[in-house]
């Protein structure tokens, strides 16, 4: 229960940093390279309604973000356990009721 707790903190925590990320570096460079546009001050008014496309593209280049960052941790974490379980494991040592059974074994099978 914990894990889910610090899970969640630490999930809101990385998506505020993304979206700052996005709304105060990406984007601006972005609207530079397609001749200086404002992604935050686009929209479309009709009558009364205002339609705001450039949060919405913002709010999409922060899900795109968000996801790849998981994907490659989700990737990582699989490629981690993929390798611990491939280590074979060691032989186990027989134990010493083992190792009386084996003498006997062969005890037995000698005096035959």
């Amino acid at each position: 229960m914990l894990d889910l707790a610090i899970g969640v903190i630490i999930g809101g925590a990385f998506g505020e940093i993304v979206n700052s990320l996005v709304n105060d570096m990406l984007m601006p460079i972005i609207g530079l390279l397609l001749g200086g546009i404002d992604f935050s001050s686009l929209q479309i008014t009709i009558n009364d309604a205002t339609i705001r496309y450039g949060a919405f593209i913002q709010s999409v280049v922060d899900f795109l973000i968000i996801t790849f960052s998981i994907f490659i941790f989700i990737r990582a974490i699989n490629r981690l356990k993929k390798k611990q379980e491939e280590k074979p494991a060691a032989p186990l040592e027989p134990t010493k009721e083992e190792i009386l059974l084996t003498e006997i074994r062969d005890i037995l099978k000698d005096k035959r």
